[in-house]
């Protein structure tokens, strides 16, 4: 049973906008549940009238749904709808975006498509500006023009406004320090009629890079007067251990040379060769056995590392059996948090190559359009080389003149010309594991390296828990038209409902995810590790701003435990915040 303290009670006998403060594990979003659960039972809501509960992370809101479900009754849940910001937003902007753009409906422009479209302008306000002329010229909406569009939405129709803020009377802001100034315009339109409730932790504020601003909570305060609380000493998460305490003592450096329970700095000698990261696999299996021999059923260990390169090695490594000391060093089974736009976009490319329902001619230009956007975009928000962005251009300009320059490229263009041919000769079974697998042999047997890359990407979709699911479209797409006719467009939304899915997944098992992805989630046991020579926790590129949201991050990554944090660091370069 959740133990209120008086202040908590306090804050349950307190109306009008709040502003909660604390830090990991104090227990903010717990209370403004319990807050919401006595405005339903005790204020009343109309018919139809919902307490809204925002978040940035799909975790966060797959953890609040299960906090609905254990903390509050059947009759009262069906009055808390719980959303991601970006979530909500869509919805709004899906029914009503036609009153800011003609073009109906609005297209999503999915991050691997954005990356892909956007790969070739560097300059950031070039680039907003042509996220806004997408938005324009062709109703193409970007995930950044969601809030900006959102506040222009409200903020011009108030009819709308008050049809949203009857709907939703309460709104709980979690993780509002960071919000971005088109995320706070569009708070300040709700807020006009809606009572809000702002979860905060100022030293949680890790997304300065996408606008998020120190004062943002103080202009909460100026804006509406809320009446506030902060139990930033409370610790629910990782109660009985000193985790939120050594966090808290990151900030100022006050853990240096200081003792804490459950929490272990180790420190590893060079390595190398298949004694890389040892360490850590080895760190992380103690971790496994502790809790099983504890008898926890379910429980969940997470390595956490400061970069992505960093990630697949350990992945890598985990996933390999190593000779050490003339004992083996089994495969540790693990799922990791891939970066997800090149294995999406091999599987759009492989699952149109599964639909021959275009002529020939045009399933050529199909995958060469395909094979350019893979290129392009596979990194993500990280822009393509300058070789590889040049590639692209030319092979589509290829698709314009039917000329190209160079062995290489032209390579490319008869290799794209076999597949296209193979696929044509191909007979399917109706079983989508098998044809798919029969796609990727012909995509193998390419020389080409940006056609082997597709096939290496594509592998990482079973990583990914993704196979399944792409099986099963696939399955019905077969059983209800005897072909794969639409398979392209099939993956692309099912891939697209990631991105706003809340899915009520638990982490379970061994975990490996950059210090970043964490926010939001919760682990039994948190093992931190930096490299030797690359992964280091402290980014010293960008002067002390970026070595304080180096730190910020730490405490972060640290507070995910419940029950234990070991921080793994080389003993010749020890992490300066340790």
């Amino acid at each position: 049973m959740f133990e209120l303290s008086d202040q908590k009670k306090e804050l349950l006998n307190t109306n009008g906008p709040l502003l909660i403060l604390g830090g990991p594990g104090s227990g903010k979003t717990t209370i403004a549940l319990l807050k919401a659960n006595q405005i339903i039972e005790q204020d009343g809501l109309s018919k139809g009238q919902l307490v809204l509960f925002l978040s940035f992370a799909r975790a966060t809101v797959s953890r609040v749904e299960e906090q609905v479900g254990q903390m509050i009754s059947s009759g009262n849940k069906k009055h808390i709808e719980v959303n991601t910001y970006h979530g909500f937003i869509w919805g709004i902007l899906r029914s009503h975006g036609y009153l800011l753009n003609s073009n109906s409906p609005l297209k999503l422009l999915t991050p691997p498509e954005a990356a892909s479209r956007l790969a070739n302008i560097s300059n950031e306000q070039e680039k907003t500006a042509e996220k806004r002329r997408l938005f324009d010229a062709e109703g193409i909406v970007h995930f950044d023009l969601f809030a900006g569009l959102g506040a222009e939405l409200l903020s011009r129709s108030n009819s709308l406004a008050r049809i949203i803020s009857d709907a939703y009377p309460v709104i709980i802001l979690d993780e509002f320090q960071d919000t971005n100034p088109d995320e706070w315009s569009f708070i300040k339109e709700l807020g006009k009629r809606s009572r809000l409730i702002a979860l905060a932790d100022a030293e949680q504020r890790i997304y300065e890079f996408r606008g998020a601003d120190p004062a943002r909570i103080s202009e909460f305060i100026k804006q509406y007067n809320p009446k506030q609380f902060d139990f930033g000493f409370e610790n629910n998460r990782s109660n009985g251990t000193d985790i939120a305490i050594f966090g808290n003592d990151l900030l100022s450096g006050r853990n240096k040379e200081k003792k804490y329970n459950n929490v272990h700095i180790v420190t590893y000698p060079f390595r190398k060769g298949n004694w890389l990261h040892f360490d850590v696999k080895i760190g992380a299996i103690k971790a496994a056995r502790r809790l099983i021999a504890a008898g926890q059923k379910n429980w969940s260990v997470v390595v956490l590392v400061p970069t992505k390169k960093l990630m697949m090695e350990v992945s890598d490594y985990f996933s390999e059996t190593q000779n050490v000391m003339n004992k083996t060093l089994r495969r540790v089974p693990h799922e990791v948090a891939l970066e997800t736009t090149g294995p999406s976009l091999a599987a759009i490319l492989i699952g149109e190559l599964l639909d021959l329902g275009v002529a020939k001619e045009d399933g050529l230009n199909q995958l060469i359009k395909n094979l350019c956007e893979h290129i392009r975009g596979r990194n993500g928000n990280e822009p393509p080389s300058k070789a590889n962005l040049e590639l692209s251009t030319a092979l589509l300009d290829y698709l314009a003149t039917g000329k190209i320059r160079g062995t290489k490229r032209q390579s490319i263009i008869n290799d794209c010309k076999a597949i296209n041919d193979a696929i044509y000769d191909l007979e399917y079974s109706g079983n989508p594991s098998e044809d798919w697998i029969q796609i990727v042999d012909i995509l193998s047997k390419s020389s080409s390296d940006v056609i082997k890359q597709v096939v290496v990407d594509s592998q990482y979709l079973r990583i990914l828990h993704k196979g399944s699911e792409l099986r099963s479209s696939l399955s019905t797409m077969w059983r209800s038209y005897g072909s794969y006719r639409g398979a392209g467009q099939a993956i692309r939304l099912s891939l697209l409902q990631d991105y706003f899915s809340s899915s009520t997944k638990e982490y379970r098992g061994i975990h490996i995810m950059t210090i970043h992805k964490s926010k939001g989630k919760e682990f039994d046991e948190v093992i931190i590790y930096e490299g030797l020579f690359q992964g280091k926790i402290v980014n010293k590129i960008g002067g002390a701003k970026s070595i304080e949201q180096s730190r910020l991050s730490l405490r972060v990554g640290v507070t995910r435990a419940r029950q234990n944090t070991t921080i793994i660091t080389p003993a010749n370069d020890i992490c300066p915040f340790l």
